[in-house]
């Protein structure tokens, strides 16, 4: 009979169970060897067919043991990747195909051939000041750039919805990732794992997409996504981005980009460098807008036809796995489209609030 202690794990006969069954095949193909070498006859004839035998027996042995050790490391390896799938969908999670009115698709390519987590990050949530997504690129990849996502990700996750302006959102980001950095020089002697002279950085876009469309975006160092229309697919915006968060601080003033307007049917597709960088066997440059002009032109436009076409033409494009992190995010939008008096009084709203109450609208007469 087993009796615990006070405070002892419960799991400990099943853990000493495991461990026996793992040493029981091995030990019980050892006693089969070594009584076949002590109690047969034919292990101590020195005749032809009495040596194939005992040969046959050996390798029998040796097969079982092998075996045996080969399913065990696959078990290991099938409950490693559960344990990192596990880690992903806490980390990265799947976004939701809807929010609030916007379609959304996401992917995410890892360049560690045995690692799901990478050094790409994306979210995208509904707030009571509209919808927020982020995207991001840590420099680096694999597992030595996760913990940055994490904390990242988890600071974008609370301001978004604590922060009225999308500048503080992104002060809010700017704080938590130099308390990461200074919790990694703590505790490791190369607090970015990604190169020899330990600087870490990572590249940020934030997008407020409000009811009636309007795009905001704070751009810090990373691609801007191509806006999906049907005649084809535009850079989002050409303004001069900030620098990475992590290097060099924030400017003090961080006006948000006003950017064209996502109407009923058009789509946002965000994306990481990785997806502009990736080459082929020749080490062309893979044609991101040209695909997007496609996928745009394509009839009915959805986000999971965008995220199909893009992923399709780029493992095509690129034999081997990808040399640096992919990430995509989609955003169609698919709330329906509102009478034109309705968007006028909106526009004028809209107007009279960014002019602030000294200003004043004049109409023709």
């Amino acid at each position: 009979m087993i009796r615990f202690k006070p405070g002892a794990p419960r799991w400990v006969p099943s853990r000493f169970r495991s461990r026996a069954l793992t040493l029981a095949v091995p030990t019980a193909w050892g006693a089969v060897a070594v009584t076949y070498r002590m109690a047969c006859p034919l292990a101590h004839d020195d005749a032809l067919g009495a040596r194939l035998v005992s040969s046959a027996v050996m390798c029998t042995v040796v097969m079982g043991v092998v075996m045996h050790v080969r399913r065990r490391l696959l078990d290991e390896l099938r409950r490693a990747r559960r344990i990192a799938d596990a880690a992903q969908s806490v980390v990265l999670r799947p976004p939701p195909p809807r929010v609030d009115g916007l379609a959304v698709a996401a992917v995410h390519l890892s360049a560690d051939r045995g690692a799901r987590i990478g050094g790409d990050l994306y979210e995208v949530v509904a707030t009571e000041h509209g919808v927020r997504a982020v995207i991001g690129d840590v420099r680096g990849h694999g597992l030595g750039a996760a913990r940055t996502v994490a904390a990242v990700l988890g600071s974008f996750r609370e301001a978004a919805h604590d922060e009225a302006e999308l500048a503080g959102v992104l002060r809010r980001l700017e704080r938590a990732m130099a308390r990461h950095l200074r919790e990694r020089a703590r505790t490791d002697a190369d607090p970015a794992g990604t190169g020899p002279d330990g600087e870490e950085f990572v590249t940020v876009l934030l997008l407020e997409i409000l009811p009636a469309g309007e795009v905001r975006a704070l751009n810090c160092g990373h691609p801007w996504p191509h806006l999906l229309t049907g005649s084809g697919a535009e850079p989002l915006a050409r303004a001069d981005p900030l620098p990475p968060l992590g290097p060099f601080p924030l400017p003090a003033d961080l006006p948000a980009v006003a950017c064209p307007r996502l109407r009923p049917g058009e789509a946002l597709v965000l994306h990481t460098d990785g997806a502009e960088e990736a080459r082929d066997a020749e080490g062309r440059f893979f044609p991101l807008r040209d695909v997007l002009t496609e996928a745009a032109r394509e009839q009915p436009l959805t986000a999971q036809s965008v995220r199909r076409r893009v992923l399709t033409a780029l493992l095509r494009h690129t034999t081997d796995p990808p040399q640096d992190d992919v990430a995509l995010l989609i955003l169609r939008n698919e709330r329906p489209a509102r009478p034109a008096a309705s968007r006028l009084r909106s526009g004028v709203r809209t107007a009279a609030a960014d002019r602030g109450p000294s200003d004043h609208l004049q109409f023709p007469a």
